[in-house]
């Protein structure tokens, strides 16, 4: 398996496990980002059923990943298409890892604000999209070479 679709790989696996998280483990998500004493919190029912929209931006980039993997559609076999689409996928785990940084610096959480970044799987998290997203900038940058 090349690295670029080992890679690809990844990005579906990745992207998809994003959507059942978000979308479908709504108050497994609740769990991680609300502490336990705040739970009963009138506004956690609305925090939970919120992020469904964070699966539904996931889904899509998993799937078009995964259909450049096994489809490998005639526009992907373009070294510009590649080159844009891990490109693309780089900037989406860049955003993701980037976005836990002020709340790193922050502290984590702080009383019943924020998340845990560094423990838990909000670690997982933050250390995966940084994973990926050198991996696909790798991949981008191997394509210009």
């Amino acid at each position: 398996m090349r690295f670029l679709d080992f890679v690809l790989l990844l990005n579906a696996l990745w992207f998809c496990a994003a959507f059942v998280q978000f979308s479908i483990a709504q108050g497994n998500t609740l769990k991680i980002l609300v502490p336990r004493e705040e739970r009963g919190n009138p506004i956690a029912p609305t925090l939970s059923a919120s992020v469904a929209f964070l699966g539904g931006i996931n889904l899509p980039i998993g799937l078009l990943s995964l259909y450049c993997l096994l489809a490998r559609p005639p526009f992907f076999q373009a070294t510009d298409a590649q080159l844009a689409l891990f490109l693309f996928f780089a900037a989406c785990h860049f955003s993701q890892f980037v976005y836990n940084l002020p709340v790193l610096l922050r502290g984590g959480r702080v009383g019943v604000a924020y998340w845990p970044v560094l423990k838990g799987p909000m670690l997982r998290i933050f250390v995966i999209d940084a994973t990926l997203f050198a991996a696909n900038l790798i991949v981008a940058l191997l394509l210009v070479s």
